[in-house]
C-alpha cells in the first residue's frame, strides 16, 4: 500500500479491526519513509448478478424468489427447511462460481430442477409444471415418462 503523503511503497499495518458491522475491516498504517499514520478500510467486493429473464428483461437476483418456487413445489411433501436451504445454497455455489455477472433464468431452472429431481420426484413434477409452463396432461405425462425412465 503506497503512502497517501509521500507515495512511498512500504508501509506496515499496526492495527486492525473489525468495522461496519463485521462487513469490512479496518486497519491502521504507518509509512516506514515518513513516519504518517492513515487507515484503510478492506471489504469483499460484491457484484450485483443480474437475471435474464425469459423475455429479456433483467432484474438482480433474488435469492426468496428461488425459495419461494422451491417451498410452493414442496408443499406437504418429506422435505425439511433446512433441505431446502441447502438446495438453494447449492445452486447459489453453483452460480457464483460461474463467475458470471448475467444468467439466465433458464440456468438456474434447470439446475433447481436437476436438484429437486434427487431430492423429491413429486416436488420436482410441481416445479417443472409451473417452471415449463405444461400446457395439457400430453406434456405432464411426457415429463413423467423422462423422469421414469
Amino acid at each position: 500500500m503506497k503512502c497517501p503523503f509521500c507515495s512511498h511503497e512500504n508501509t506496515r499495518v499496526i492495527d486492525s479491526r473489525p468495522a461496519d458491522d463485521n462487513n469490512s475491516i479496518r486497519r491502521r498504517r504507518v509509512c516506514d519513509d515518513c513516519g504518517k499514520r492513515f487507515t484503510t478500510y478492506e471489504k469483499i467486493e460484491t457484484i450485483p448478478l443480474i437475471i435474464i429473464k425469459k423475455d429479456n428483461n433483467r432484474e438482480t437476483y433474488d435469492r426468496s424468489k428461488i425459495e419461494a418456487g422451491i417451498l410452493r413445489a414442496c408443499h406437504k411433501r418429506p422435505v425439511s427447511a433446512q433441505q431446502i436451504t441447502g438446495l438453494v445454497d447449492e445452486v447459489e455455489n453453483e452460480i457464483s462460481s460461474r463467475e458470471e455477472k448475467e444468467i439466465s433464468s433458464q440456468v438456474i431452472g434447470e439446475m433447481l430442477m436437476n436438484k429437486l429431481m434427487a431430492l423429491d420426484p413429486v416436488a420436482y413434477v410441481r416445479f417443472a409444471s409451473v417452471y415449463r409452463e405444461f400446457k395439457d396432461v400430453n406434456t405432464f405425462m411426457d415429463e413423467l415418462k423422462k423422469m421414469l425412465e
